[in-house]
C-alpha cells in the first residue's frame, strides 16, 4: 500500500481550506443579499442609463459602478476629453474591473483598470484612487495619435498593453450609453433607485458632497454653503461650459448625473436641473417619498425606477429660475407627472427651470 507523505497532503489540505472559504464568502454575500431583499424588504440600489436616440437601448448596473463610472466621466470632462475618450475609459474599466475598484487582479495589477505599480502606473495607494487611475489613463491615451478615430479595442490596447485586446469591444454599447449621459449630452438619461448604503452614513451630509465635487471636478466647482447646495454651471453640457481659457468646466446634465449616480454613497436625496427632478427611494405605490420624510405622493410621482420614455425618473418640476428658497427643490405641490418625452427632448426644457445651477439635496 503506497502511504502519502505528510507534506505530499498538505497542498491538498491548504487546496480544500481556500475551497471552504471561497465558498464561505459566497455563501455569506448571498445571505446578504437575501437579508437586504426579503427581510429588510429594501433592494439594494440599482442604476440604469437609457439611449437619448429612441432606440430603447439601456443598462443595468449596481450604485458601486455608477458611482465609479460618475469619477472616470467627470476626471476626463474636467481634462477637457472629448465624449469618445470617455466611452474609452469606461469600456476599459468595465472589462478589467467591471466598474470595481479591486484590490487583486493578474499579478500585481489593482484598481479600476488593473493598472500595475511595477509598470509604472503609481504606488497601490495612488492606484486605488480612481481619480488619480482614471487622470492616469486619459494622460497616456492622450499620447495616443488619432486615439479617437481608432477602433476602441485598439485605443484602449495601446494604453493597456492587455493579453486579451478584443475583450473592450463587448462593453463598447454600454460605455458609449454610460458615456453619452455622464458628460451631460443626453439629459435626465441616468437614474437610480433604492435606499443610500446604510455602510455610508457616517459624515454624510452637505460638506462630504462638496468635497467629493472638488475631488472629482476640481476645486472651482464650489457650492454655496447649506442643506441644499447649488452648483453652478453655464450650461447644460461640459462642450457649452468651456472656458474661454480653454479649461472645461462641467455641464448642468453631467453634475446633474454625477449626483445622481453617487447618490448611494452620498445620501443625496433630491437633484433637480433644467425643471427637471429625481428623487431617491421614490418606489411609487408605497407611498414613500424618499428623503422628503412626507407621505403621500407615491402617486404624483410614480416610480423612479420606471424609465418608460420619460428620461429615467426625472420628473417635470415648476420651479422657476428664480426660485431661490431653502425648500425651492421640494417636490410637493411643484412636481407634476411627467409627460413621456424622450430624454433627447429635455434638453428644450430650459424654460420650465434653471441652467444655470444644479440643486443637491442631501438627507442629512
Amino acid at each position: 500500500m503506497v502511504r502519502v507523505s505528510e507534506t505530499a497532503a498538505a497542498p491538498a489540505r491548504r487546496g480544500r481550506r481556500l475551497r471552504v472559504a471561497a465558498a464561505g464568502a459566497v455563501l455569506c454575500a448571498v445571505v446578504g443579499y437575501v437579508v437586504m431583499q426579503y427581510v429588510t424588504g429594501e433592494p439594494a440600489p440599482r442604476c440604469t442609463v437609457v439611449s437619448d436616440h429612441g432606440d430603447g437601448a439601456s443598462y443595468e448596473l449596481s450604485a458601486e459602478q455608477a458611482e465609479n463610472a460618475a469619477t472616470v466621466a467627470a476626471v476626463g470632462t474636467r481634462r477637457g476629453m472629448p465624449e469618445r475618450a470617455v466611452t474609452i475609459a469606461l469600456a476599459t474599466a468595465l472589462q478589467e474591473s467591471g466598474l470595481h475598484n479591486i484590490r487583486h487582479g493578474d499579478r500585481d495589477s489593482l484598481g479600476l483598470f488593473q493598472q500595475r505599480p511595477s509598470q509604472g502606473w503609481g504606488s497601490e495607494r495612488q492606484i486605488m484612487d480612481p481619480v488619480h487611475a482614471a487622470g492616469l489613463f486619459y494622460a497616456r491615451l492622450e499620447g495616443v495619435p488619432g486615439y479617437s478615430r481608432l477602433p476602441l479595442t485598439v485605443a484602449a490596447q495601446r494604453v493597456q498593453r492587455s493579453g486579451f485586446p478584443q475583450a473592450y469591444a463587448k462593453h463598447e454599447p454600454d460605455a458609449a450609453l454610460l458615456a453619452a449621459a455622464l458628460t451631460g449630452r443626453a439629459p435626465a438619461a441616468l437614474s437610480c433607485s433604492g435606499r443610500p448604503d446604510p455602510a455610508s452614513a457616517d459624515g454624510a451630509g452637505p460638506a462630504r458632497v462638496r468635497a467629493a465635487l472638488a475631488r472629482d471636478f476640481g476645486a472651482d466647482v464650489a457650492p454655496a454653503e447649506g442643506r441644499t447646495l447649488r452648483v453652478p454651471v453655464t450650461g447644460a453640457t461640459a462642450a457649452a461650459s468651456a472656458a474661454p481659457d480653454g479649461s472645461t468646466a462641467p455641464g448642468g446634465w453631467e453634475v446633474a448625473h454625477w449626483a445622481v449616480a453617487q447618490a448611494s454613497a452620498l445620501h443625496i436625496s433630491r437633484v433637480s436641473y433644467a425643471g427637471r427632478e429625481w428623487q431617491a427611494g421614490d418606489t411609487g405605490g408605497s407611498g414613500d417619498t424618499g428623503g422628503t420624510g412626507e407621505s403621500g405622493d407615491a402617486e404624483e410621482f410614480g416610480d423612479a425606477g420606471d424609465f418608460g420614455d420619460s428620461g429615467g425618473g426625472w420628473r417635470k418640476t415648476e420651479i422657476g429660475a428664480g426660485d431661490s428658497g431653502p425648500d425651492s427643490a421640494s417636490p410637493r405641490s411643484r412636481t407634476s407627472r411627467t409627460s413621456r418625452t424622450s430624454p433627447k427632448s429635455l434638453g428644450s426644457l430650459g424654460s420650465l427651470g434653471s441652467l444655470d445651477e444644479v440643486r443637491i439635496v442631501t438627507g442629512q
